[in-house]
């Protein structure tokens, strides 16, 4: 039995990074990301649900949404699948983020506060070199300088990261390890190194959890292990039906058709699993059309 919580469920992870109980772990988190950058002191939550903009807009949903003191504005999310038009989506939801500010009046001059989009990814980014962190910035094609430091992006890849513990050399490869392999650990690493970790320990504790946390926790859990098993059964049958095909029309295409219905089959059905299980933990239809894309009807007849 794990003795630690998982960090890819979404309570797991809201439980770590996203309580103001605990908020010192994400101050420590975003200060050893930005090591040499950035020293931040305090972050204040934000509403995770960004009211839309005009009526039958999409409203935009963040795992973690917090400012700090001097106003910047971070954006902290857990993936773990590939969506669609995922690099687009985060553009949009840190897009969203920058242009709130001008919501503050008429005499506002475009003072604008920096917005990082952080993003977890329990998955290999397509289309790009597989390494741990991802840096986006906005600057000159030709010279490289930086032209804006107001929008930023950094994607973490944590299948590309491979370090055992004795490997981790610096404090954000330590949260790494640990974030990644928190479900099977039977000890917290790096106490004697660094505070937090000790810290951490107590909050993932999972004999720490109340009954009603341990209850949302069980059902978080459901969610990330029914969405893995309906993913993989998918990829298993289309890989049958590919290969079956493949017999008839030609090997290879047969297989790149069965993989292509069977992952199209299984995201479907995973969406509908997810749905199901966010109606019964009582979130909202908005909430659950804006994970799964699906709609009213189909949620309601879930």
């Amino acid at each position: 039995m794990a003795k630690y919580i998982n960090p890819f469920t979404d309570v797991g992870f809201k439980k770590i990074f996203g309580q103001e109980v605990s908020k010192d772990l994400l101050i420590d988190f975003l200060n050893d990301l930005l090591v040499d950058e950035k020293s931040i002191t305090d972050i204040t939550f934000l509403d995770k649900e960004v009211l839309p903009e005009y009526m039958g807009d999409r409203g935009v949903i963040y795992d973690i949404y917090c400012t700090t003191e001097n106003g910047e504005q971070f954006i902290v999310e857990m993936q773990n699948r590939q969506q669609v038009n995922f690099r687009e989506r985060a553009l949009y939801y840190l897009s969203h983020a920058v242009s709130r500010q001008g919501e503050k009046g008429a005499d506002w001059r475009f003072s604008l506060k920096a917005v990082y989009g952080v993003f977890f990814m329990n998955f290999r980014l397509e289309d790009m070199p597989h390494k741990l962190r991802t840096d986006i910035v906005l600057s000159d094609r030709d010279t490289h300088e930086q032209f804006s430091d107001k929008l930023r992006f950094i994607f973490i890849e944590l299948p590309s990261f491979t370090k055992e513990e004795e490997e981790c050399v610096t404090d954000f490869e330590r949260w790494i390890y640990v974030l990644k392999n928190m479900e099977t650990l039977n000890r917290m690493p790096f106490k004697a190194r660094k505070s937090v970790f000790e810290k951490l320990e107590k909050i993932v504790d999972i004999a720490s959890l109340s009954k009603e946390e341990r209850m949302k926790y069980d059902e978080s859990i459901k969610v990330y292990r029914d969405s893995l098993v309906t993913m993989e059964f998918a990829e298993q049958k289309g890989r049958a039906e590919g290969l079956a095909e493949g017999m008839a029309k030609g090997l290879e295409k047969g297989m790149e058709k069965g993989l292509a219905k069977g992952k199209a089959e299984g995201k479907a059905e995973e969406r509908r699993i997810i749905a199901g299980q966010l109606k019964r933990m009582g979130m909202s239809f908005d909430a659950i059309r804006e994970v799964t894309g699906l709609s009213d009807s189909e949620i309601d007849a879930l």
